[in-house]
């Protein structure tokens, strides 16, 4: 799991603590900046078993060392890099709609991953027919990180991929805050490989 929002105070031990509560951690660290040895303000924590993953998320809201924090599923390392992989969004983008699908089955099939508000089968406006793609909105993100995680959906035999529906407005805001990354790399903040989906990175849900 992605730990994000973290106190400037908050230790190694603080969060092995807090989350020790779900089950066992395999591992658990608060990413610092290797120059001045501060909190970069997020962290990272592995449990052993994705129950205890499902029982932390449950959970929220989090309270550690008195603020709030964010907590998120991490993503696969292939998409880790993409724009969106870090964002916060109730909405999912679905592909490979075919004709035979129904907005009731796109919300029998994706309330398995939570509590779905709203199906949107997009549809040509002259024939009627669907365009190929559809929008989820559920009432909280962690159901999006958990389709997301799952990438490709058999939905009514046939196979369908989704992605995180972002605005214009999110992928602005998260393309500024990875030109800041990157400029704090170029000072010397590299992040870890092991973290974060670089070579030898972690995969999959934490």
């Amino acid at each position: 799991m992605f730990i994000g929002g973290l106190s400037a105070t908050t230790t190694d031990e603080a969060l092995k603590e807090f989350y020790s509560q779900w089950g066992e951690l395999v591992d658990c660290i608060v990413m610092r900046d290797p120059a001045t040895k501060r909190s970069r303000g997020f962290g990272f924590v592995s449990f052993s078993k994705q129950s205890e993953v499902d029982a932390a998320m449950a959970a929220r809201p989090h309270v550690i060392d008195g603020k709030t924090v964010d907590p998120k599923r991490a993503v696969p390392r292939d998409q880790s890099a993409r724009s969106e992989a870090n964002v916060s969004s109730k909405r999912l983008y679905v592909s490979g709609v075919r004709e035979e699908h129904t907005e009731q089955m796109f919300e029998d099939y994706f309330s398995q991953f939570g509590k779905v508000l709203k199906v949107e089968i997009i549809a040509d406006k002259n024939t009627g027919k669907p365009r190929g793609f559809a929008f989820i909105s559920f009432d909280d993100y962690d159901p999006v990180d958990k389709c997301v995680l799952q990438k490709s959906h058999q939905i009514h035999n046939y196979r369908c991929d989704v992605k995180k529906a972002l605005s214009k407005e999110e992928m602005a805001k998260q393309l500024d805050r990875e030109r800041t990354e990157r400029m704090g790399r170029s000072r010397g903040t590299m992040r870890p490989d092991r973290y974060g989906g670089g070579p030898g990175g972690y995969g999959g849900a934490w």
